[in-house]
């Protein structure tokens, strides 16, 4: 679970911003936070759904983007990162941070044990990585990369398992470019753990979908009920909850696709597009007069999304993750999209849900909290200031949607006439 993430020079994030899940105090809807377990500390409540609003080109996107940096440096393989360029993207309006590192911060919570991972990179190298664990609330490092005048220094915390050969193993396998907690935990005997369950939540537990990533998502999928063709009453049964009539899925490919179920967050390269698409599905939709089958290339966009969607949204379900959409409201309807997070809510698991959106609708549904709308705005510098509704005074009981749209949270466009 997040409790809290940080960017700074990153994009549009020039100082430093922090989404925060921690939930305000003493707010109703009690079924929008849920009290994580954490050994010998007494965590706050958490948030699990937050919603962020802002004009287009406000940095919206950026901050999912910014989100699952982890994620996208964890899945590169290392003899491409050798080759290619880190993602870091500095803040371009400021030439004094043009040479600086995109930073990230995560707090989250894994297996009962609160961590803080910070990772700063530049397009060249990983310029900082440090890992702190949090055992009954006492601050204690895992380790610490930093790399600066003198050149990469590694710290050991005392308590990191491994002793100090297996230490300078790990970091001998470390290029400039590679997650040191990665190439530790891939070349770890099963007895060495520690380091493991960090990284699992960013493998595992952090599920990122943004709108260039959503076809890949939509194929692994497809080749999921390939190779279990069981989960198609499953997908069904959620197109059908949201109002899509679809009474059967068949999935029929020639290909063995059962290496497809991979992080569609990773660009899928044309083999593996030629590979998935040659699964094909057939969807049955039924009406009062019948029924009919469809080729899936004959859906919607909606419904071609929404069967994407489908999988990362069932590993959140399942409980400990955080899924982060960009534009969830993007070729879906806004009943759709309040339908799916009451789900959420109701669904009594301890999981987050956090997207960006144009859809006020949501604030007017009285569904979410004050602290779980965000604001995203550039400043006259072209910098990007993220901060909550729940910041401006008001009640708890407001018409947020009206409040909006009469500028009392800023956060709308400035459009000029001629």
């Amino acid at each position: 679970m997040l409790i809290e993430f940080s960017v700074s020079n990153y994009r549009s994030f020039r100082e430093k911003q922090t989404l925060s899940m921690v939930a305000t105090p003493r707010l109703s809807k009690k079924r929008n936070v849920f009290k994580p377990v954490v050994k010998g500390e007494k965590i706050p409540a958490l948030l699990k759904v937050a919603a962020i609003y802002g004009p287009n080109a406000s940095g919206k996107s950026s901050l999912i983007k910014a989100i699952g940096m982890m994620r996208e440096i964890f899945f590169e393989a290392p003899t491409a990162a050798k080759e290619s360029l880190l993602p870091a993207q500095p803040f371009r309006f400021d030439p004094a941070l043009k040479e600086q590192p995109s930073r990230f911060e995560y707090n989250f919570i894994k297996g009962g044990l609160r961590y803080q991972f910070t990772l700063a990179l530049t397009q060249r190298r990983i310029v900082e990585e440090t890992l702190f664990a949090y055992p009954k609330g006492k601050e204690s490092l895992m380790y610490s990369r930093t790399f600066g005048a003198g050149g990469e220094v590694y710290v050991y915390g005392e308590d990191l398992e491994g002793g100090k050969q297996v230490h300078e193993a790990w970091r001998k396998l470390t290029s400039p470019k590679v997650l040191f907690i990665s190439q530790a935990v891939a070349n770890s005997s099963e007895d060495l753990t520690q380091l493991k369950q960090p990284l699992s939540w960013f493998s595992e537990n952090l599920l990122i979908v943004e709108q260039d990533t959503m076809r890949g998502w939509s194929l692994a999928s497809r080749s999921i009920l390939q190779d279990n063709p069981a989960l198609a009453s499953d997908l069904g049964g959620f197109l059908q909850e949201i109002d899509i009539p679809v009474s059967n899925i068949r999935t029929e490919s020639q290909e063995d696709i059962s290496s497809a179920f991979f992080s569609a967050e990773k660009q899928l390269s044309r083999e593996d597009f030629a590979k998935l698409n040659a699964c094909q599905t057939t969807l049955t939709h039924t009406s009062v007069l019948g029924s009919a089958e469809f080729d899936f290339s004959e859906e919607s966009g909606g419904t071609q999304n929404l069967m994407g969607f489908w999988l990362p949204w069932v590993k959140t379900e399942n409980g400990g993750s955080l899924l982060a959409v960009d534009e969830l409201d993007s070729s879906l309807h806004p009943k759709i999209v309040a339908d799916l997070i009451e789900k959420h809510l109701d669904s009594g698991i301890d999981s987050q849900l956090i997207f960006t959106t144009h859809d006020t609708h949501l604030m007017n549904a009285k569904i979410l909290r004050r602290d779980q709308f965000w604001i995203t705005e550039r400043d006259a510098y072209g910098a990007t200031n993220l901060f909550s509704i729940h910041d401006f005074e008001g009640r708890e009981g407001e018409d947020v949607e009206k409040r909006y749209f009469e500028g009392r949270y800023r956060g709308l466009p400035l459009i000029r006439r001629r």
